[in-house]
């Protein structure tokens, strides 16, 4: 125990307190993507744009961060169309900030998010949603009041994934953001930067509690699993 107070307390907390912060408003923000994505996916008309919208959901899954982070470097430069917007209206660039670096860790673990929800939406019963619909209830009570609070499994695990696929990211924070102290420095870039500078003690810190992390909240999701959901609807349990 000793062990592990001395690297906890020796830990980079201002990367700390920034990977937690992103992984926080990154999934927060996914609430609203991912919701009315997952459910459009699970009960909407399938056509090839069903397709060709779950493919892009999916595509940071097979993706190279660095191949995802270049593109979205040029989208989000001063030159790019998203990035020259919001440099003329706030005055600052995109990349090289939390905001930038926000933007591109929300897409990049949308699958993580939008893949559980759907899962989870699509083993609702659907004779519960056409009772709910037959008395009355509009779709957007029936989602809130059947298929949501049926479907928690599928949320908490999503939002869990998300979360901790926020707090490991490397390849596109530092594409992205950069490795700025204080504002794009994540517990990532300051595992590689102590590896670079082989200081292998403060990386074992950082990397301990990484995994000391990610180990108990994933214990957390799969100690409380329904094993029928886990079986069946389980697309993602990175």
């Amino acid at each position: 125990m000793d062990f592990i107070h001395k690297r906890i307390l020796n830990l980079d907390w201002t990367a700390f307190f920034l990977s937690f912060k992103l992984s926080f408003w990154t999934t927060l923000f996914l609430y609203f993507i991912s919701f009315p994505l997952a459910y459009w996916l699970s009960f909407g008309k399938k056509s090839r744009m069903h397709v060709i919208v779950d493919s892009l959901v999916s595509l940071p899954l097979v993706l190279p961060p660095t191949v995802l982070g270049f593109y979205l470097l040029i989208i989000l430069g001063n030159s790019g169309p998203l990035g020259a917007i919001y440099t003329k209206v706030f005055g600052k660039s995109l990349v090289f900030s939390f905001e930038g670096l926000l933007i591109a860790s929300i897409l990049y673990s949308l699958p993580f998010m939008v893949q559980n929800m759907a899962a989870s939406f699509s083993l609702v019963d659907s004779k519960l949603i056409e009772a709910s619909l037959c008395c009355g209830e509009n779709r957007l009570t029936t989602f809130f009041k059947i298929i949501v609070p049926l479907s928690l499994q599928g949320i908490l695990r999503g939002t869990v994934l998300s979360f901790t696929h926020t707090l490991g990211e490397f390849g596109i924070v530092l594409m992205v953001g950069g490795d700025l102290p204080g504002k794009t420095r994540t517990l990532s870039i300051a595992l590689y930067d102590q590896v670079e500078g082989l200081d292998y003690e403060a990386a074992n810190q950082t990397a301990l509690v990484l995994l000391l992390f990610s180990f108990f909240v994933l214990f957390v999701v799969y100690s409380t699993a329904d094993s029928r959901w886990t079986r069946k609807g389980n697309f993602i349990s990175k």
